[in-house]
């Protein structure tokens, strides 16, 4: 059986990918254009003000494209990296055409940064199946963008992950793109790995277009921790994965 996932980037070529696993059930024919999107849809507009939502934002490039991102310091911001590749030219976007706004909320947001660079993992092939893994990019802004108790915070050490450990994934969706919506109740189910062996999370979370690069949001005592970025949503029901933040990151049943 196969899983059938697609890249989520709104306003993005649409690559498909297939990984070994269970297959997903099917939503009703209405929903059939929005990947990762299951029967009923459990995502419900956030309060971008509080946290852990006012650390994400949105990405988006002067070529239209758009995108989810989140603030891991005042000045560096985690989305998928194939939201700045350009399918056209074969080439990722110039750097200061990215522009992050944070807390982004029907056209008011509580700051804009500018992109002055950003850092792609080395081997990642964004026309490429096989290294879906290393689907990341990590954006420096121009200036910092808001205080330290405004960003989320990543594993640092090496943790476990256990199926059934609850989730939760936001962002700004193909069909809601001014709004932060997000499913609060999914969990995590395993671990796959892309055709080159690198590892991602699978989880239930409903998430569609314009969802990648939003955070998975994982609770721990201290509160929640974002432990992967969204990169791909199955073609058929609710759920997707993550790439890993931590690649100490270890999952058990």
């Amino acid at each position: 059986m196969r899983i059938f996932l697609v890249f989520i980037c709104a306003f993005c070529n649409i690559l498909s990918i297939t990984f070994p696993g269970p297959a997903w059930a099917k939503g009703p024919l209405y929903r059939n254009h929005l990947a990762g999107i299951g029967a009923h849809d459990p995502r419900k507009r956030v309060d971008p003000t509080h946290m852990p939502w006012a650390a994400i934002g949105r990405v988006q490039t002067e070529l239209g494209t758009r995108c989810t991102g989140f603030l891991l310091s005042p000045i560096l911001v985690e989305t998928a990296a194939h939201c700045l590749w350009q399918a056209t030219t074969k080439q990722f976007v110039q750097a200061h055409s990215v522009h992050f706004l944070l807390a982004y909320q029907a056209g008011h947001y509580s700051a804009h940064g500018r992109v002055q660079r950003f850092i792609i993992p080395p081997g990642y092939k964004a026309d490429s199946a096989n290294t879906a893994g290393l689907d990341r990019a990590t954006l420096v802004l121009e200036n910092p963008i808001a205080p330290p108790e405004t960003t989320l915070r990543a594993p640092t050490t090496a943790m476990a992950v256990h199926a059934g450990s609850p989730v939760m994934l936001g962002g700004y969706e193909q069909n809601q793109p001014d709004t932060l919506t997000a499913d609060q109740h999914c969990t995590i189910t395993g671990m796959q790995q892309d055709r080159a062996g690198h590892f991602l999370l699978a989880h239930t979370c409903a998430g569609t277009h314009g969802s990648s690069g939003a955070p998975l949001l994982y609770a721990t005592p201290q509160g929640w921790q974002a432990i992967g970025i969204q990169t791909l949503a199955a073609r058929n029901g609710a759920g997707g994965l993550a790439i890993l933040l931590n690649t100490s990151t270890v999952f058990s049943k």
